[in-house]
């Protein structure tokens, strides 16, 4: 009788003994479960392995994603055009938001275009699984790269945005400088910040039914806090509150990450050594700990 099955024959009779658990059992004949999740190493190496995988993925979805609407893929350039275009006359004309900023449009695209690229990456992430179930019940991957790939589809149409920022931005009167080459840098450390962000709340989303309700509300929130069109400074002392509530904000990853593009294109300067220092913090810390947090519940995920 082969191993397997006088492992099947013990676990029928309850083991040699009578008595012995079927975990013991299981170590006894070298048995492990069939959707055990791998050691960390051994799942970013599983990762590694299907990246052409999550790259066809992404890039199918980005291509589909528009397909049945007439204007097709420039709805990924006209999105963030409009909401620019509304916030700029609420907030910017009727609310007075642009009397302290030097070239307010190119200020406020430039915070609605990076912001937006955050914003859409974490929604879609907080939706990869449980918007796929059929597919992950179906087949044995590596359940990262379903956030990871969604990452990389709203990077790619970031790239298409970002070409119609810069001509924006000229034509309100900015001229290209050489810290405008900065811009891949900015790019390279923001989507690591919301790859780890993804996968966050690609778990959270996996568990609670409720979130993709909560989520507009939360990142409406975050859109408010994070200064995209007005100058936190300004409006800390306009309210009279401590310099170090601004410090706080600043520090919020959305806003950094906004300071950062500010810098390099409205400034004629590097990005301040603190945004800096910031944006590589929120990036580091939210792909560690992004990556972990949703390896711990790979097991779990499809299930029920």
């Amino acid at each position: 009788m082969s191993q397997p099955e006088s492992a099947v024959a013990d676990a029928q009779a309850g083991g040699r003994s009578g008595q012995e658990p079927l975990a013991k059992l299981a170590e006894r004949y070298g048995l492990r479960r069939a959707i055990a999740r791998p050691r960390f190493p051994v799942y970013m190496r599983q990762l590694l392995q299907r990246r052409h995988f999550i790259l066809t993925y992404a890039t199918s979805r980005n291509v589909s994603k528009y397909s049945s609407s007439a204007l097709g893929q420039l709805w990924q350039v006209l999105t963030p055009l409009l909401n620019a275009a509304i916030y700029f006359v609420m907030f910017g004309v009727i609310l007075g938001g642009n009397k302290h900023i030097d070239n307010y449009p190119a200020f406020l695209l430039t915070g609605m275009f990076i912001f937006t690229y955050t914003q859409r990456s974490v929604t879609a992430g907080a939706k990869s699984i449980s918007g796929n179930l059929s597919l992950i019940r179906a087949l044995h991957f590596p359940r990262a790269s379903l956030p990871l790939a969604y990452t990389i589809q709203e990077l790619q149409q970031l790239a298409v945005s970002m070409g119609v920022l810069l001509v924006l931005i000229v034509i309100t009167g900015e001229l290209p400088t050489w810290y405008w080459l900065l811009l891949p840098v900015l790019l390279a450390v923001q989507s690591l910040f919301n790859v780890g962000a993804s996968l966050v709340m690609a778990r959270v989303g996996a568990g609670v039914r409720d979130m993709n309700q909560l989520l507009p509300f939360i990142m409406r929130t975050w859109l408010y806090a994070s200064g995209v069109f007005f100058s936190i400074e300004d409006r800390i002392h306009q309210a009279k509150l401590p310099d170090w509530v601004a410090k706080l904000m600043y520090l919020n990853p959305a806003a950094s990450f906004m300071e950062f593009g500010r810098d390099i294109l409205l400034k004629d300067q590097g990005p301040r050594l603190w945004v800096l220092g910031s944006c590589v913090f929120w990036a580091v810390f939210a792909l560690g700990f992004g990556f972990w947090y949703f390896w711990r519940a790979e097991e779990r995920y499809g299930r029920g």
